[in-house]
């Protein structure tokens, strides 16, 4: 079964929880597309009525528009119900790696003021420790990012600066840069989590620690619904 089709399933099958009135986080991402694009589907069906939705990305919101799902801001409506997002990497305490899209403040901003947070992922983003598959996206401001990078290759990770086809640094939707940190095998991704936070610089990264209540899995056996214990 392709990829797009697992993915596809993956979503479709989170939007069970998605319910009428609700205050809803629109994820980034290919995954968490389907379920936007889902969404949009019940909405114009007549199915899912009164909810609002909060973008964590101008892509996500641009989308949005098109689909014809009303739209809010953190400020106006600061809990949101559930979000449907999707993920690089999941380990077995459900804890993530998320940013590949380049999406991860908005991302993790909207994660922790959400209820329910639920992940949709393929089964190849299933793996037993953080870092095996996947680098550690750390967003920087552009002022002083070279320091940004030595400080992360102290802390054992090879930082390669994020940048666009032309050649020109990556630049988010805040306008920051990326550095793509390769750890290897994370041994205790919380404590790495801290240790990055404390450099001035320093935005956010992609490690997300216990915000995932939810991870649908879809594989070539079935779907799975993984929750955090």
């Amino acid at each position: 079964m392709k990829v797009q089709t697992l993915k596809q399933q993956a979503a479709e099958f989170a939007l069970q929880f998605v319910q009428s009135g609700m205050t809803l986080g629109l994820g980034s991402g290919s995954t968490a597309l389907f379920a936007t694009r889902g969404i949009g589907r019940r909405i114009q069906a007549g199915d899912l009525k009164e909810v609002i939705a909060i973008p964590t990305s101008l892509a996500i919101e641009a989308e949005a528009r098109m689909l014809g799902i009303p739209l809010t801001t953190l400020e106006d409506h600061p809990q949101i119900d559930v979000t449907v997002d999707g993920a690089d990497e999941v380990d077995p305490e459900l804890n993530l790696i998320k940013g590949g899209g380049g999406a991860l403040l908005r991302e993790k901003i909207v994660a922790q003021a959400t209820q329910r947070q639920i992940i949709v992922v393929d089964e190849s983003k299933l793996s037993d420790q953080l870092g095996t598959r996947w680098a550690v996206p750390v967003e920087v401001i552009p002022f002083g990012w070279t320091a940004q990078a030595a400080f992360l290759q102290s802390l054992g990770a090879a930082p390669k600066l994020r940048r666009q086809d032309d050649g020109r640094p990556y630049l988010t939707d805040q306008g920051n840069f990326i550095l793509d940190c390769h750890f290897g095998k994370i041994k205790d991704p919380g404590r790495l989590a801290e240790a990055i936070k404390s450099r001035a610089g320093i935005v956010e990264h992609g490690l997300f620690i216990q915000l995932a209540h939810d991870v649908i899995v879809a594989g070539q056996s079935g779907l799975r619904h993984l929750s955090r214990r």
